[in-house]
């Protein structure tokens, strides 16, 4: 299994690359097309109702109505006629403008992660010929070539090297 970001050639199941570090546990589903949904969008899904996709018209509706409906209770409630009675409109009006603002978060949320999720595929690669020849030399296919450093093994490297110790002498000038 090859990295798709650096293409050094990786062990079967790795889930990190051997010389980048980056995550290639899902490029074996990716391979053969078999990526599974995230769990948070298919309990989304469960949880709307079929056919009612929301939209930014619908949440400034209910929005509107909401307010104007806390309007009719504010007038009610400085009339003879309304006096008894006025506090029951603030049930539509809360309602209608609670439904409006959390459909309106909704409709942004479902925006902000369609931009993050699924980015232009022909921006990210425009061309696999192109983008290897761009940024590797030519060579001989024919040609051997050393197995890249791992990640792990060029960080524990250090750990053994331990740098001189100096001992200070209070007798010796060169020492201060």
């Amino acid at each position: 299994m090859f990295c798709p970001k650096c293409a050094t050639q990786n062990l079967d199941g790795a889930s990190f690359c051997r010389s980048c570090g980056a995550n290639i546990s899902l490029v074996p589903q990716a391979m053969t097309g078999q990526i599974m949904k995230a769990p948070a969008e298919e309990v989304e899904e469960g949880k709307r109702r079929p056919g009612k996709e929301v939209t930014l018209d619908q949440s400034f509706k209910n929005i509107f109505l909401g307010v104007a409906f806390l309007l009719v209770a504010i007038a009610l409630s400085r009339s003879m006629m309304g006096r008894g009675w006025w506090f029951w409109m603030l049930l539509p009006a809360f309602s209608m403008m609670g439904t409006g603002i959390a459909q309106y978060i909704r409709v942004r949320e479902r925006e902000k992660r369609a931009s993050l999720a699924a980015p232009p595929a022909m921006q990210a690669f425009p061309n696999r010929a192109d983008l290897f020849q761009s940024q590797m030399p030519p060579r001989n296919p024919d040609e051997l070539m050393a197995p890249a450093p791992s990640v792990t093994e060029g960080t524990t490297r250090h750990l053994g090297v331990e740098a001189p110790t100096r001992h200070f002498d209070p007798n010796d000038p060169d020492s201060r």
